[in-house]
């Protein structure tokens, strides 16, 4: 079967897909149905939206979407004891994981405890001394001065730590798989433990600390009392869902839809002193929560203080909030660059073992620990394979995995530490940590790379390129991406819409920094549309187009609003290029 366009083989080396048969006739079914324009017509359909289906999609609400908290395992029994904290004015404790859904979990609870005018202790374990999750001495100190723990965003595998807690009650809120027995906690809510059917395992931690906040507030209601206002903290669930890689599914689309609606108001320091580091001049999309403010979040628990990120989403102080912002935003510069040096490595050393494979990894001396899940992450991005990156410090190993759509990687990355193949390692879906010996590391990867196999990893295509169907540059307008926007959020799951420009003629091109490529392109008729494509010279697309000498080309990318001056123009983020044979 010929490729889309007749591209078997793009600049990038994939092969392109266009929407098949069955989501062709849902668009233009759509179309007819709705009314609705046919670029968002074939978004709707590749995401399998029926007719029926279009009003709520296009716009989720929590009123319809948001399940019932006391469909989770001992919900009912951790909310009734965190209020029980609060009435009792005891000591509590929050135990959070360094990433953003730990920082964002937090803020929720030291947010939501705040308005009941309480305090809570919080405690970040650092990433390289303490690793993940709780360790035995940190959850022993916390339990001498404090009378309830609560484990956010880890824990659900943490059975010698809380058994360590003497002295204090533990409450799990947690998302990651969970393992045959549970800890001995007051309670373990998480919608991936075993007894649990699945049908919210799409929630990342926040998310369950949110529902946990709605359980409480409808107990408070039950014994006349009123509770904290749970809607204006959806900023900090829209974030940790994004930058957590949940699939906008399900209630995530209405949490994230709505969340981002909080953020735009502006009304949370942390929040606002990232956007402004940050430079956004508009309200934040999805992509934004993804890719601006997550990273400068993490960049605390990678390679700076692990409290830092939750610190920052919890401050009401936006003098402090602008100075721990800066702080993030300098550390995420020193990321980066931390980043790239791993990144070379690891890709020359993944390719020579091969792309192909089940499982594509690397491991080195020194690479940081604090970098190597972003690295695993563009190992990935290159690859549409599984991927692990390793860093040992001596005969110690610390990695981190991504996985792809329909690869659950956290799964085998648990069965690995059951075998004994690793010290210790778990997850979720698309993401798991692990740790290990150097001994240890051949034949844990072999073995990883057969369970992967037998998920079906090895047949994933490598070179495809999947497009949502042609546009014109006429006819991509600023009120198209908005309208487009209203099938979104996207992320996870549920990707952005992906149109080609067929046999278009490239005006302008011009590198910008080292890396990157800007370019303005058209139909030769009229309309013309500006373009970058980020990291264009790390591979063929940027010298090709640079020097296209007038050559026609077909332009694949996502839809955006480049907002300068006060006026609103559309963007290209281009993607990938094909020559047009026209």
């Amino acid at each position: 079967m010929t490729g889309y366009l007749g591209v078997d083989r793009s600049l990038t080396e994939r092969r392109w897909f266009g929407p098949g048969t069955d989501v062709a006739r849902l668009a233009e079914a759509l179309a007819q149905q709705t009314g609705h324009s046919p670029a968002l017509c074939q978004t709707l359909a590749r995401l399998g939206v029926q007719s029926a289906e279009v009003p709520g999609y296009l716009e989720p609400t929590l009123r319809d979407l948001l399940p019932d908290p006391r469909s989770l395992r001992d919900m009912g029994r951790a909310a009734e004891r965190l209020l029980k904290a609060v009435r009792d004015r005891e000591r509590i404790a929050i135990f959070a994981d360094y990433d953003v859904d730990g920082g964002a979990s937090a803020a929720l609870l030291i947010d939501w405890l705040r308005q009941l005018d309480r305090h809570a202790t919080l405690y970040v374990p650092d990433r390289i001394d303490e690793g993940y999750g709780p360790n035995e001495p940190a959850m022993q100190a916390l339990a001498q001065d404090h009378d309830l723990i609560v484990c956010v965003d880890c824990g659900t595998l943490s059975h010698g730590p809380i058994a360590a807690a003497t002295g204090a009650d533990v409450v799990v809120l947690d998302h990651h798989l969970g393992g045959e027995t549970l800890p001995d906690a007051y309670a373990v809510v998480n919608p991936n433990r075993q007894d649990e059917d699945g049908s919210l395992a799409h929630l990342c931690a926040a998310g369950v600390v949110f529902l946990a906040l709605v359980e409480a507030g409808r107990q408070l209601r039950e014994a006349g009392a009123k509770g904290p206002d749970l809607m204006s903290m959806l900023d900090l669930v829209a974030l940790a869902t994004v930058a957590d890689v949940a699939p906008l599914k399900g209630v995530n689309r209405a949490l994230v839809r709505q969340g981002l609606r909080v953020m735009a108001r502006r009304a949370r320091p942390g929040l606002v002193a990232l956007c402004d580091v940050g430079r956004l001049e508009s309200a934040p999309k999805s992509h934004h929560l993804g890719f601006v403010l997550g990273p400068r979040v993490n960049a605390g628990g990678r390679i700076g203080k692990a409290d830092l990120g939750a610190r920052l989403l919890s401050c009401t102080d936006p003098h402090e909030a602008r100075a721990m912002a800066e702080r993030l935003d300098a550390l995420n510069t020193e990321r980066r660059e931390i980043e790239e040096a791993v990144r070379a490595q690891a890709l020359e050393q993944s390719e020579a073992r091969g792309w192909d494979a089940p499982l594509v990894w690397a491991a080195g001396e020194g690479w940081h620990p604090g970098v190597v899940g972003i690295v695993a992450s563009r190992l990935k991005e290159r690859t549409n394979r599984p991927a692990i990156v390793i860093g040992f410090d001596g005969d110690d190993g610390k990695g981190s995995g991504r996985s792809v759509s329909g690869i659950d990687l956290g799964a085998s990355i648990q069965k690995l530490a059951a075998e004994g193949l690793i010290q210790k390692g778990g997850g979720h879906k698309m993401a798991a940590g692990l740790s290990l010996t150097r001994a240890q590391l051949e034949p844990a990867m072999a073995r990883l790379t057969e369970l992967l196999a037998k998920q079906g990893a090895d047949r994933l295509g490598a070179s495809d390129l999947r497009l949502d169907g042609p546009l014109m540059p006429g006819a991509a307008t600023p009120e198209l991406v908005d309208l487009l926007e209203n099938a979104g959020p996207f992320g996870a799951g549920a990707a952005a819409p992906r149109f080609v420009f067929p046999d278009t003629q490239i005006g302008l091109a011009k590198r910008v920094g080292s890396a990157h490529l800007k370019i303005s392109f058209g139909d030769g008729i009229g309309a013309r549309i500006d373009a970058i494509c980020f990291g264009a010279f790390d591979g063929p697309l940027g010298p090709a187009l640079e020097n296209h000498g007038g050559a026609r080309f077909h332009l694949a990318g996502r839809l955006e609003i480049n907002e300068w001056g006060g006026r609103r123009t559309v963007q290209l983020r281009l993607e990938d290029a094909a020559p047009s044979i026209s």
